[in-house]
């Protein structure tokens, strides 16, 4: 988590940047994406990853609107 905020945000501690906000929602989404390849029929966590997913969306539309080049900057990234 800490890497990720490092290579995301603008310090250490910049948690709050969109940016840092989608990349954590990213792999946390790739990890629940490995736990299903295990474990088909946990219908709990599948319903966490689907709000998950439409969290990132919201975010990432959120950016899109505001500031486009930081948008395609984290695209490029992930």
């Amino acid at each position: 988590k800490a890497d990720i905020v490092k290579d995301f945000g603008v310090s250490e501690a910049d948690t709050g940047k969109t940016e840092v906000h989608v990349a954590l929602i990213t792999k946390r989404i790739a990890e629940l994406t490995e736990h299903f390849k295990r474990h088909k029929k946990d219908n709990n966590s599948k319903r966490s990853l689907l709000r998950l997913v439409g969290k990132r969306r919201k975010l990432l539309k959120y950016l899109q609107k505001t500031d486009i080049e930081r948008y395609r900057e984290i695209l490029k990234k992930l």
